[in-house]
């Protein structure tokens, strides 16, 4: 790390010192800092993210029962809840959080004496405002890391389109039939779905980790080719590799992937550049970025293929997060031989992007993602045992070979 960066950590954590956070939080995003508190200080970590990619219709009258997996547990947690994208106040009637029951990654159902009834303010309900989210005050339960939980949201009006997470790959739950968030037994959600609505952040109190990194990226770390309701993208099996190291070097993962997403524009979602406040700098205790994002500039329409775009978009987004006092680590762009979009121009972009990061010292890391995953025999392509047949995403072989070369200790290098 920086002398520069070093000094940016102390004076925000003698400014943290003056002016401490509330552990119930009501005020709007949460009130959330990019930097962690002293020891000393109540100290919010977050555990899960999902990055708010666009709306659909809103569901009135529905309870959904969102699941979401913990990176890191706590004694306490707060929920994040999104009107970001809305065009309307969001009025939800009632918000409840529990252990989903073990065993069951598809099930609606809840650990018995688990459900938490959750408040904004003291109040069960609450209006958010167009473009704005909330947390919810502190919830007492404990939450263990690698766990999943039912986070159900009820709203009995029209609150127009709904915030939401598109490619969840993961197993959630609608309940047509009235007000179901405080069931136990889940029977009453009798319709699946693949997306998260409003919910997109879990913090946690009294973690043993010391703060949280945030995966940035498009689909390959949203996690389309992992397998379903598993668990099991790149940024999942980081967590797990960081739940292996003593607790001051134990970071939470949060997953702001976007499937379709883009550093230079915006397609699914605002662009990297655009979110990059809400999604990672200003999420709760952040020391790190890792960043994959490029891959959708170059195959997308209009195509980007100008590495000084690419250069000068990268070293905006570390200066903005150095300002913060945050490490940022970029990941070279994968291969994609093979797919439909691919073309000589994209190529030579895309290792022209990608000498840029191993050389032209832009991050304070690097994670070579092309070198671990190529095909030694058709370096444009990714290797077979990786490729879920699409030859752009991964399936869990590749996903644990991306994480698998990221440096910890690069991530972990401010202690």
């Amino acid at each position: 790390m920086t002398r520069a960066i070093k000094v940016r950590h102390l004076l925000a954590a003698l400014v943290t010192v003056l002016v401490l956070v509330p552990t119930a939080v009501g005020a709007d995003e949460g009130a959330a800092s990019g930097v962690a508190p002293p020891a000393s200080a109540p100290r919010w970590t977050g555990t899960w993210e999902a990055a708010p990619s666009g709306t659909t219709p809103a569901l009135p009258g529905t309870s959904i029962r969102n699941v979401v997996h913990t990176s890191v547990g706590g004694t306490a947690l707060r929920v994040r809840i999104s009107n970001r994208l809305g065009t309307a106040p969001l009025q939800l009637d009632s918000v409840t959080v529990a252990l989903q029951r073990p065993g069951a990654p598809r099930s609606p159902d809840a650990v018995p004496g688990s459900m938490r009834t959750a408040t904004f303010g003291g109040a069960t309900s609450v209006t958010i405002p167009a473009g704005r989210e909330r947390a919810t005050d502190a919830v007492r339960l404990n939450a263990p890391a690698n766990a999943n939980l039912v986070v159900s949201v009820h709203t009995s009006a029209d609150s127009g389109p709904a915030t939401y997470h598109r490619s969840a790959f993961q197993a959630n739950f609608l309940a047509r039939n009235g007000d179901r968030t405080a069931d136990t037994d889940g029977s009453a959600y009798t319709t699946t779905v693949s997306h998260w609505y409003y919910v997109t952040g879990v913090d946690v109190l009294g973690t043993t980790a010391i703060g949280s990194v945030v995966a940035l990226g498009d689909s390959l770390t949203d996690g389309t080719g992992s397998s379903f309701s598993a668990n099991r993208r790149w940024p999942d099996r980081l967590a797990a590799r960081l739940r292996t190291l003593p607790p001051n070097r134990r970071l939470g993962v949060l997953n702001a992937g976007i499937s379709g997403n883009r550093v230079l524009l915006d397609g699914v979602g605002p662009s990297a550049l655009a979110r990059l406040d809400a999604d990672a700098l200003l999420r709760s205790g952040v020391r790190a970025i890792i960043v994959l994002e490029g891959i959708n500039d170059i195959k997308g329409t209009p195509a980007q293929t100008d590495p000084g775009a690419f250069e000068r978009a990268y070293r905006r987004i570390v200066a903005r997060a150095h300002a913060h006092g945050i490490r940022v680590i970029g990941a070279t762009i994968t291969p994609y031989g093979g797919h439909g979009s691919f073309t000589g121009a994209g190529e030579k972009a895309r290792r022209a992007v990608n000498a840029l990061l191993r050389t032209g010292r832009l991050f304070d890391g690097v994670a070579d993602f092309d070198a671990a995953v190529r095909d030694p025999a058709h370096p444009n392509r990714i290797r077979p045992a990786y490729d879920p047949g699409d030859h752009l995403h991964f399936n869990d072989r590749g996903m644990q070979a991306l994480a698998d070369t990221i440096d910890l200790a690069k991530l972990t290098e401010w202690r």
